[in-house]
């Protein structure tokens, strides 16, 4: 069955950098876009960045462009999602989401990511 496994969160200062990785199993990758959100606790879950693994197409939500890259190893049907400049407001638990929706079908687990000042 499909899924997705999410890796590389942490604790890390204001201005830090951190890179989460999403590792996806049980559907042909590039079939599907994958994605980031995050959740903060008593906040709707938002998207962050999502890629086209097919053509490597990618959109990012405002508040975090130039400071968040992603990117797709499709050798290794892995997704990431390079953070830096990491600010406070960047703390959330962070969900891998793949699909041909917005959102996608399938979801992570999640990664905690928490910038502290």
């Amino acid at each position: 069955e499909v899924q997705l496994v999410e890796s590389g969160g942490g604790l890390v200062q204001a201005g830090g950098s951190l890179r989460l990785s999403c590792a996806a199993s049980g559907f042909t990758f590039e079939d599907y876009a994958i994605g980031w959100f995050r959740q903060a606790p008593g906040k709707e879950r938002e998207g962050v960045s999502c890629i086209s693994t097919s053509d490597g197409h990618t959109l990012y939500r405002d508040s975090v462009k130039g400071r968040f890259t992603i990117s797709s190893d499709n050798a290794k049907n892995t997704v990431y999602l390079q953070m830096s400049v990491l600010k406070p407001e960047d703390t959330a638990v962070y969900y891998c989401n793949a699909g041909s929706s917005y959102p996608g079908r399938y979801w992570g687990q999640g990664t905690q990511v928490t910038v502290s000042s």
